[in-house]
């Protein structure tokens, strides 16, 4: 009986995980390969672990059911801490010095669009969804 609930604990365990936003870790380029081969935008969350409204996002944004189904549907999705070496190179770049920055880029590496700040579920992907109806269409090479 014991193994039984075990089981089921950790079966409703990774339910739960598999729900979530699925962040890569990997390089920038690895994680543009990934979108190209899997025809989906990257997002990139540019944060730091003593961040109050990151830690916000992660626990009331991120860590939700339909914004992980949102996510994983429409992006390859990073994230990298501003205070290591890429995350700090990429705010750098495409950062205004506050935190959290989600950047949206097309397989091109074009910057399609940025939130600055943290928001509640609805509000942030309705900022996504914002960003991707902006998203010009390419065209199509013979």
């Amino acid at each position: 009986m014991k193994k039984l609930l075990f089981l089921l604990m950790f079966a409703l365990g990774t339910g739960a995980a598999q729900a979530q936003v699925k962040f890569e870790t990997k390089s920038t380029d690895a994680v543009r390969e990934m979108a190209i081969k899997q025809g989906k935008l990257v997002f990139i969350d540019l944060y730091a672990s003593w961040c109050p409204p990151c830690r916000m996002m992660e626990r009331q944004v991120f860590s939700r059911k339909d914004v992980g189904e949102f996510m994983d549907q429409r992006f390859v999705a990073a994230k990298y801490d501003t205070d290591k070496t890429t995350g700090r190179e990429l705010m750098k770049r495409y950062g205004r010095d506050a935190i959290p920055l989600y950047l949206v880029f097309d397989t091109r590496g074009e910057l399609l669009g940025r939130i600055q700040g943290a928001a509640d579920a609805e509000t942030f992907m309705d900022n996504l969804r914002t960003i991707i109806a902006r998203q010009k269409p390419h065209k199509q090479q013979p």
